[in-house]
C-alpha cells in the first residue's frame, strides 16, 4: 500500500538533535528596500570554480548562488519549532510506494529561464546524470546502474533502487539537496553548456560573470511571481573586515561569515540586522590516511588527543558550538558519542610510543594546511592547534593559504593529497548524514582524506541499506558513527554558527542552516 512521505513522523525520534537550527527573527526585518530599485548585493567569503555545473563542484559558495537560481524539488527549513519540516517546491506529493520505489509529482506550469517546460524528463535526467561515478558532488546514494527511473507522464517520476539494493527513502532527504537541472542541458554532457551557465527554474536567473561578481536578475516566470528585488549582485570579497565596512557603509545589503569580535561592532549599528544559526556545516582537521604518518590510526588518534576543543571554541565565540559527532546536530541521526575522543595528552603519547614515535621521535615535517578570510578564525585556532600538537611532539607547521590557494591544495589526490592535515568545514543544505559521512570516509569518495577501510565500508553500506529511517538512526548512531570516531579519519572541531549581517531594511530574506538563502519574497 502507497504511504505518503511524512517527514514529522518519519523525525519523530530525531527532533531534539535537530532543533539546534535556530533562525533569528530578526531577519523578517522591514521592508522598505525594494522600493529604491536597487539589486541586492552579497558579499561572500569564497570564491568559485568557473564551471557552473552543479554536479561538477563541492564549493560552498556557489551552491548559496544555485539556492538563488536553481528549483529543487522539496526545501527543509529545519528549524527548531518544526524541524521535520517539507516544504514543497517543485515537488508537489511524494509518496513511498514500496521499499524500492519512490513515486514524486511534480508542479505543472514551470518553465527553465531558457523556456523549456519543466517536466519528468528533468529529474529523470538529474538524478541519471547526477549519480554518475564521475561526477565530483557524489550527490545520490548509488551509481547511476543502481537506478532504473521511469515517468509514466510529464508530472510524474518513479525511482526505483531495487538494483543497488538500497531503500528508496534515501531520496527523501536528498530531496531537498539536489538542483533539478534541464534534460536539454544535461544531454550536452559535463563539457558542454552546463560548465558555462546556470539554467533553472528558481527565482533569479544568472546573467553574467563579470571577474568576481556573479550577476542575477529576477525572473519575471517564476511560478511564485517575479521577486521584488530586482537582481542580487554575488561578490568574491575574501577580507571579512572588507566585507564588514562595505556593510556599515551601505555598499553591502548582507554579509557574511563575520568574525566574532565583528558582531558587537555591527550589532550596534541600528541600521544593520544580524543572524546567528547553529548550521549544519562541522568544521574538521582532515587527515591525509594515505600516506604515512597518518596511514596509521594510532598516530591520528594521538593528535586527536593532543587537541584541546574547549580552547578552540572560547577563540570562537559567537561563531562555533561545541559538537562531539562527525556531523552536525541538525542533521538526522545527530548523537553525542561516548568514544569521541577527547584531549588526554597521557593516551596521545602512549600511542605515539606504541605507533613507534615515541613523544614524537622519528616523525617527518608535517604540514597543516588551514585557510583566511573564508572561515572565521582558521589562523588563530590553526596556531593553537599547531602549538598543541608541537608540544606533545608531532613536528607541525602551519601553512595559511588565501581561498583560491587553499581551495586548489584540498582534495585528495594520487599519492595523497598537499600536506599531512588541512582544515576545511563541510556544509550540505539536507538533514542526510550520508552527505558527509559517505562523501568523506567510505572507499569510493577518496574526497579529502584518501582513506580506504574495508569496516568503515561495510559500516556505511549497512546504514545505508536499512529498510526504515527508525533502523537507520539506531545503525548510525550505535554502529556507523562510533566506528568512524574510533578509526578517526578526520577530528571533528566544533559545529560552524553561521554569522550573516544585513541591512534592516530587508525583508522576508531566510538563511537556511547551510548558508544558502531564500530571497523569493524579499521586499
Amino acid at each position: 500500500m502507497a504511504n505518503r512521505i511524512d517527514r514529522r513522523r518519519f523525525l519523530q525520534g530525531s527532533a531534539a538533535a535537530l532543533g539546534f537550527a535556530q533562525i533569528n527573527p530578526d531577519f523578517l526585518i522591514a521592508s522598505a528596500f525594494a522600493q529604491t530599485g536597487k539589486p541586492l548585493v552579497f558579499l561572500s567569503a569564497e570564491n568559485i570554480t568557473g564551471n557552473w555545473d552543479p554536479t561538477a563542484h563541492t564549493t560552498l559558495s556557489q551552491k548559496n548562488i544555485e539556492g538563488f537560481v536553481m528549483g529543487f524539488l522539496t526545501r527543509t527549513p529545519m528549524t527548531l519549532d518544526d524541524p521535520g519540516k517539507v516544504v514543497y517546491e517543485l515537488a508537489t506529493d511524494i509518496q513511498l510506494l514500496d521499499p524500492h520505489r519512490l513515486q514524486i509529482k511534480l508542479r505543472k506550469g514551470v518553465h527553465f529561464h531558457d523556456g523549456k517546460p519543466f517536466k519528468a524528463e528533468d529529474v529523470k535526467a538529474t538524478f541519471e546524470y547526477g549519480s554518475g561515478k564521475d561526477r565530483p558532488a557524489q550527490w545520490y546514494p548509488g551509481p547511476t546502474e543502481t537506478l532504473t527511473i521511469t515517468t509514466p507522464d510529464d508530472e510524474t517520476v518513479i525511482v526505483d533502487t531495487a538494483k543497488g539494493g538500497y531503500p528508496a527513502h534515501l531520496f527523501l532527504f536528498l530531496a531537498s539537496f539536489l538542483p533539478i537541472m534541464s534534460a536539454k542541458d544535461i544531454a550536452e554532457g559535463p563539457g558542454g553548456v552546463l560548465t558555462r551557465r546556470l539554467n533553472g527554474t528558481g527565482p533569479f536567473r544568472f546573467v553574467e560573470q563579470r571577474g568576481n561578481d556573479t550577476v542575477l536578475t529576477a525572473y519575471d516566470g517564476y511560478f511564485k511571481g517575479k521577486p521584488t528585488i530586482p537582481g542580487i549582485d554575488f561578490t568574491f570579497t575574501g577580507d571579512s573586515t572588507t566585507r564588514m565596512l562595505s556593510l556599515m557603509n551601505g555598499q553591502a545589503s548582507i554579509v557574511e561569515r563575520l568574525e566574532p569580535e565583528q558582531v558587537e561592532t555591527v550589532r550596534a549599528n541600528p541600521k544593520i540586522a544580524i543572524n546567528q544559526v547553529v548550521s549544519v556545516e562541522n568544521k574538521y582537521l582532515w587527515f591525509r590516511c594515505s600516506k604515512p604518518p597518518f596511514n596509521d590510526v594510532r598516530v591520528r588518534m594521538a593528535a586527536c588527543h593532543s587537541i584541546d576543543r574547549a580552547m578552540l571554541l572560547e577563540i570562537l565565540g559567537a561563531a562555533g558550538h561545541a559538537s562531539a559527532n562527525f556531523i552536525s546536530p541538525v542533521k538526522f541521526g545527530y548523537t553525542d558519542l561516548k568514544n569521541y575522543p577527547a584531549y588526554d595528552p597521557a593516551k596521545a603519547q602512549a600511542l605515539l610510543a606504541e605507533a613507534g614515535y615515541p613523544k614524537g621521535k622519528g616523525l617527518p615535517p608535517l604540514e597543516y594546511i588551514t585557510s583566511v578570510g573564508f572561515y572565521p578564525k582558521t589562523k588563530e585556532y590553526g596556531e593553537v592547534i599547531t602549538a598543541m600538537l608541537n608540544e606533545q611532539g608531532f613536528p607541525v607547521s602551519l601553512t595559511v593559504l588565501e581561498p583560491a590557494a587553499w581551495n586548489e591544495r584540498l582534495y585528495h589526490r594520487p599519492g595523497g593529497g598537499p600536506g599531512h592535515m588541512v582544515d576545511c568545514g563541510w556544509s550540505t543544505g539536507s538533514p542526510e548524514p550520508d552527505l558527509v559521512l559517505r562523501t568523506h570516509f567510505h572507499s569510493s569518495s577518496h574526497r579529502i582524506t584518501g582513506i580506504e577501510d574495508a569496516e568503515l565500508d561495510a559500516s556505511l553500506d549497512k546504514e545505508r541499506a536499512a529498510p526504515s529511517l527508525e533502523e537507520r538512526k539506531a545503525i548510525l548512531q550505535n554502529e556507523t558513527m562510533p566506528l568512524i570516531a574510533a578509526k578517526v579519519p578526520a577530528l571533528s572541531l566544533f559545529t560552524s554558527v553561521m554569522i550573516h549581517a544585513m541591512q534592516k531594511e530587508l525583508k522576508g530574506l531566510y538563511v537556511y542552516p547551510d548558508g544558502s538563502i531564500d530571497a523569493a519574497k524579499t521586499a
